[in-house]
């Protein structure tokens, strides 16, 4: 099932993507694409109702975060081998996690913010990966059955509040739209091998990122596992991946975002996104 929620900022309401591409509307099975529906059971109804059945959405209205009440974003840093190399670092021993806020994620079409002050606006093109059943100490060989589904994250970063503010990434990680997601969550009876999706991203036109989730240092069934050591993983929390080489930081000279610019994303299977930059005013700061 393709899972989306749809409207205005705030007001989206749950639906699903039928087989032809239509957007139907699932408000009179369930209040929104929540922890309650992405556990098992809930999985289990939602892929009991016949599409044909629902009421067909008309015209293209936008499409918002496709989980809501995400409890935590878990982000997995330097996961593949030739974006640390680009970066200058040594691939990990051990999964680098740090923490995105909640209040940075958005629609996948949603504008990105140039935060105030910013010169170092940075692209990431990540796999997200939903939970859908609770995941604590978890074994590798179990850990995808607790995953719910997948989908598209760009992992915006400030590349200046991330290295050179002191501390650790998460002030680089957390502005304001800096987490798009969706435009929908591919449920995991869909996805053949979370390892093998092909990932791209684009600014203006120019492709810059071009991997392949087969490349990642630590894989999803690893990652969850080994995160569910240290936390407790709820229905509906979000881990980004990691990211491939391409990212502005890691070109000669780098190249970062400025506003006006165009970036487009994507991940076989897991649909498109699309954001235009704009410049963060004194208004939207105070």
């Amino acid at each position: 099932m393709k899972l989306v929620r749809y409207g205005a900022a705030g007001q989206e309401r749950p639906g699903l993507i039928d087989a032809q591409g239509k957007l139907r509307d699932l408000s009179a099975h369930l209040a929104d694409i929540d922890a309650a529906a992405l556990v098992r059971a809930g999985r289990a109804r939602l892929a009991a109702i016949d599409p044909a059945t629902l009421p067909e959405v008309a015209g293209t209205p936008r499409h918002g975060a496709p989980v809501a009440h995400v409890g935590k974003m878990i982000c997995v840093g330097l996961n593949y081998t030739d974006h640390a190399a680009e970066t200058g670092a040594t691939a990990p021993e051990q999964p680098i996690l740090f923490m995105k806020a909640t209040s940075a994620i958005m629609g996948a079409n949603d504008d990105v913010v140039i935060p105030k002050g910013s010169v170092k606006t940075d692209w990431e093109v990540e796999l997200g990966v939903v939970i859908g059943d609770t995941a604590r100490h978890v074994g590798v060989d179990d850990a995808l059955n607790h995953v719910a589904g997948y989908l598209v994250v760009n992992d915006l970063s400030e590349r200046e509040f991330q290295l050179e503010h002191g501390g650790q990434w998460v002030k680089g990680k957390s502005c304001d739209t800096f987490g798009p997601i969706g435009p929908w969550l591919l449920t995991a009876d869909e996805v053949a091998d979370p390892q093998d999706l092909a990932m791209w991203l684009e600014v203006n036109g120019h492709r810059y990122q071009d991997g392949n989730t087969r490349n990642m240092i630590f894989g999803v069934a690893e990652l969850v596992s080994y995160i569910s050591r240290y936390m407790t993983l709820q229905p509906g929390d979000v881990i980004s991946t990691g990211t491939p080489a391409g990212v502005g930081l890691g070109l000669k000279p780098p190249v970062y975002l400025r506003p006006g610019d165009v970036i487009e994303l994507g991940i076989a299977g897991l649909g498109t996104q699309r954001q235009r930059t704009v410049a963060c005013s004194d208004a939207a700061q105070s």
